[in-house]
């Protein structure tokens, strides 16, 4: 079985609480990705958050919030699931799925952030049977189930 350090990409492009979201969501297009870790200084590199392609189109472009001048904090995720380099990548795929995540940070003991696994390097990474991995990614893919609301008539 593999370990999270053998199938994680190295070394993740982050931000800090303080930048603004212009500036993460810039990051996200520069590296053509979806999620950016948020540390709290360049030098510990503690993971205290996480910001997501979908926090800045529910959070920003939804509510007409000012890019420019929202920070990361105000729309990053602060409980973030992680996992281990040393952990076996079955876990980290397994707490992908029960929580329905497309990427997980992988942290030292300390917090610092040293990688994120996400779907894509889970498939091309990790030599499983196909069937069984479209079915881990479409596990994994499934729309949250969100409540419907009715509406009242005035």
């Amino acid at each position: 079985m593999k370990k999270c350090n053998e199938v994680m990409t190295k070394k993740p492009v982050c931000c800090l609480p303080n930048d603004t979201v212009t500036k993460a969501a810039q990051s996200m297009k520069n590296e053509n990705v979806g999620s950016i870790p948020v540390i709290n200084d360049e030098k510990k590199k503690k993971l205290i958050g996480i910001v997501t392609d979908r926090d800045l189109a529910l959070q920003i472009v939804a509510d007409g919030r000012d890019p420019k001048t929202t920070k990361v904090a105000d729309v990053m995720t602060s409980k973030v699931y992680t996992c281990f380099a040393d952990d076996d990548i079955q876990k980290a795929v397994a707490m992908m799925a029960k929580h329905q995540l497309r990427r997980i940070p992988v942290v030292d003991n300390d917090q610092k952030i040293i990688g994120v696994i996400s779907q894509a390097d889970v498939a091309t990474r990790v030599n499983k049977r196909k069937k069984k991995l479209a079915s881990m990614i479409k596990k994994i893919s499934q729309p949250s189930k969100i409540p419907q609301v009715s509406k009242s008539k005035n």
